[in-house]
């Protein structure tokens, strides 16, 4: 199995690879203008791999600079940080502001951000270390199966004697050895996969959710959890199912027996510490000032115990202390109801970094639905092309389709991109709904063809607010 110091080395040369520009790029494969959003989370990736560079004395001085982005909804923030986390091969968690309270009432505090940062840190690094040590796991797994696979079609000798205690007769299986590398080789050959057997397994000694703690007391569920394990260690049950998915289930428990969770636990803590990132999204809904009795204790106080956090503090988790000095916080919000100075001023501080995105118009509506590889367009074309319909769009169509979700965003609210999908479903809605009956038709989605569909309903404001 590759040592810790190599992964790690791996994971700096993966986050080398990732220049500013190349970030941006694959970031315009999804996500359309924006660029000063893009160019300010390309940088702040890029100063997480500089500052590893950098002697061990000056690391520990140079912390990240936290970004703020704002911007109205439906203009891209989200999307940018959904893209971001599955580019970066670093611990990264999205979280909502709103479902979290002020230490000591009812509710999620804000330091579990931290522990599900490291879970996913864990999860990352176990999922590394289950594939260095997969083919060793897997032959253990294959001679495992091939007993049960024996246990099961061989012929049984009985021992003379009782098993002690009433138990059942024991009985032993005599095969040649020929017999099991027959069987490991059509194994191997796949000739098996659908053959039932039955097979022993580890049973979790707690069963997930078993333990429940109230909300805001993770940690105490956790800790009790643990204890229970000690208690109840896991016992072993049976079960019957197919060889494929047998080989499966021993593969990982095989898988599981040759790591040492200390290990992925310190690793865990160390790329949380050193490369988390955190998104925390909507947190505007926490800077709304509110006057009355209680009012706070979702907003002010979520704010004030954010502060040690994005300062840096040290947060207890189950696989250990975890500090926060170098984790990188993003946080997002529309600021529709509040402006970003009614944030309390000791937090606008701890985010120097202030992006501000656009609303988006017609000519970014069009790109949004040619352009990105997951293009709306290209989404119902290929859906329908599995009930054989084929669905052409021209470029007036499209056009088209902009300009109506550009008009609806000025009349009615403005939700940016995602009016684009209301638009959509309600142009296609017949043809969605009739698609079975049109096996091998073609349809041409022009402009004639949207102005039929939505100009009426556009037209008319009062039901355009209930439909579109």
């Amino acid at each position: 199995m590759e040592s810790r110091a190599k992964r790690l080395s791996q994971l700096e040369e993966y986050l080398e690879t990732l220049t500013p520009k190349k970030v941006v790029e694959e970031l315009n494969k999804y996500v359309i203008g924006q660029e000063e959003a893009k160019k300010a989370v390309a940088i702040a990736l890029r100063n997480r791999w500089r500052r590893q560079k950098l002697p061990e004395d000056l690391r520990n001085e140079v912390a990240p600079k936290n970004i703020m982005m704002i911007g109205p909804t439906g203009s891209g923030k989200t999307e940018i940080a959904r893209r971001l986390a599955q580019l970066i091969k670093a611990p990264f968690v999205k979280v909502e502001a709103t479902k979290y309270t002020e230490v000591g009432y009812v509710g999620r505090d804000v330091e579990s951000m931290v522990r599900d940062l490291v879970e996913e840190a864990y999860r990352m690094v176990k999922k590394e270390m289950v594939a260095q040590v997969k083919e060793r796991a897997r032959r253990f797994a294959e001679e495992r199966l091939v007993d049960y696979l024996l246990g099961n079609h061989a012929p049984e000798i009985s021992l003379p004697f009782p098993f002690p205690l009433g138990g059942k007769e024991k009985t032993q299986s005599q095969v040649p050895q020929y017999k099991r590398e027959e069987l490991l080789e059509k194994l191997r050959r796949g000739e098996l996969d659908n053959e039932i057997v039955e097979i022993e397994i580890t049973a979790k000694s707690i069963p997930s959710g078993m333990v429940i703690a109230p909300p805001g007391m993770e940690e105490l569920q956790n800790q009790l959890g643990e204890i229970l394990k000690g208690l109840f260690p896991g016992s072993k049950k049976r079960r019957k199912v197919k060889v494929k998915e047998a080989l499966e289930i021993l593969t990982q428990e095989e898988a599981e027996k040759l790591l040492d969770p200390e290990e992925i636990a310190s690793e865990a803590i160390y790329r949380a510490e050193n490369f988390g990132i955190i998104f925390i999204d909507e947190i505007d809904k926490i800077a709304i000032k509110h006057h009355g009795v209680g009012g706070g204790v979702s907003r002010e106080g979520v704010q004030r115990d954010l502060l040690p956090l994005v300062e840096g503090t040290t947060v207890s988790t189950k696989y250990g202390p975890v500090k926060t000095d170098h984790i990188l916080f993003i946080a997002a919000g529309a600021f529709h109801l509040a402006k970003p100075s009614d944030l309390i001023p000791e937090l606008q501080g701890r985010f120097p970094i202030r992006v501000e995105l656009k609303p988006l118009t017609k000519r970014e509506f069009v790109r949004i639905l040619t352009e990105p590889k997951n293009a709306l367009t290209r989404q119902y074309r290929e859906l329908l092309k599995t009930e054989g319909v084929y669905l052409e769009f021209t470029d007036d169509g499209i056009e088209r389709i902009a300009h109506y979700a550009e008009v609806l965003n000025e009349k009615t609210e403005n939700i940016g991109a995602r009016r684009l999908h209301t638009v959509m479903e309600k142009l296609l809605e017949d043809i969605l709904f009739s698609a079975p009956e049109m096996k091998g038709q073609t349809i041409i989605v022009d402009a004639k063809f949207v102005d039929a569909k939505l100009g009426n309903l556009v037209e008319d404001t009062e039901t355009a607010k209930y439909i579109l």
